[in-house]
């Protein structure tokens, strides 16, 4: 990745991520509305941490289907309240992910986790009521009821037991359980992959991109879905603590499989690189278009946290 492509990743994204946190400061309930604690507990685990990739890749898809024809002000708006949406079901998922019943970790983007910080009740709490206010955020875009039922569709999707939350329920089954590489695929593209590719589906549904454009964005999602994930496991077997802001290699201690568990550092950090061409070849439809979703996929699989 050259100097230049960096920069051009790193403001774009900081961009995106600024935009994000204050649609997310403003649609968020506040801690003056009852109930108050819980709405200050939501606030806490959404608000002012995290890469926001996810919000990233909406705007990113969002704005790289239209091919350079610039964004309507309801696309604008639309966008704001997908990538919302994706942020507040990845916060939910990490508040759940967290709790003492799961992988009972205590730090979060640098900062005490939600149960820690207040109690499980409440972290369980805040994850019930994020996943509800993500789909209402959806119901709510200025844009055709028929595209707001698709982006409702695929976040339901991208979250439900054949999604998200069926690859977590696949990674508590095999703690201390042998998977093949298949096997691990399959838990890693439900688990951490769908809400990434579903969240570049969504910005391709907002601005009702062509069935070409989708196949194209299909196929850069679930490279760069699976190429998260492979970092992930590289980043906590070789960065430590206070640069991941969680605590580093908490998949060996408890005996979770990973990618490098299988496969060795140095295979892992091949299929990494793979997996960044693939998404980079998915994008060649695309044209001039593709330069930033090119970027954020170079900067997954380059990322130190």
């Amino acid at each position: 990745m050259s100097a230049q492509e960096t920069a051009l990743a790193t403001d774009w994204l900081q961009d995106k991520a600024a935009r994000v946190e204050q649609v997310l400061t403003e649609l968020m309930p506040s801690p003056d509305t009852l109930p108050g604690r819980l709405h200050e507990a939501m606030r806490y685990a959404v608000l002012g941490g995290g890469k926001r990739i996810r919000a990233a890749l909406v705007y990113a898809a969002g704005e790289a289907a239209l091919m350079g024809q610039g964004l309507s002000s309801a696309q604008h708006k639309a966008l704001d309240h997908c990538a919302a949406a994706v942020e507040l079901v990845h916060a939910y998922s990490l508040v759940h992910d967290d709790l003492p019943c799961m992988d009972d970790d205590v730090l979060r983007r640098g900062q005490p986790t939600v149960h820690v910080a207040y109690d499980e009740a409440t972290a369980m709490l805040v994850g019930d009521a994020l996943q509800p206010l993500a789909f209402q955020l959806l119901a709510d875009m200025p844009i055709a009821p028929a595209l707001s039922v698709q982006a409702s569709l695929e976040l339901a999707r991208a979250i439900g037991s054949q999604g998200m939350v069926g690859g977590q329920a696949i990674d508590c089954d095999n703690v201390g359980q042998h998977l093949d590489l298949a096997q691990l695929r399959t838990m890693h593209e439900l688990k951490t992959g769908a809400l990434l590719k579903g969240s570049v589906h969504l910005g391709a549904i907002v601005v009702a991109a062509s069935s070409k454009t989708r196949s194209a964005l299909d196929q850069y999602a679930q490279a760069v879905g699976l190429a998260f994930q492979v970092a992930d496991d590289i980043l906590d077997t070789t960065a430590d603590t206070n640069t991941l802001g969680k605590t580093a290699g908490k998949d060996a201690e408890q005996n979770k499989p990973t990618y490098v568990s299988l496969m060795g550092l140095a295979q892992a950090q091949q299929l990494l690189a793979e997996l960044s061409q693939q998404a980079q070849q998915a994008l060649l439809p695309l044209g001039e278009s593709r330069r930033v979703l090119s970027a954020l996929a170079q900067f997954i699989a380059i990322r130190d946290h």
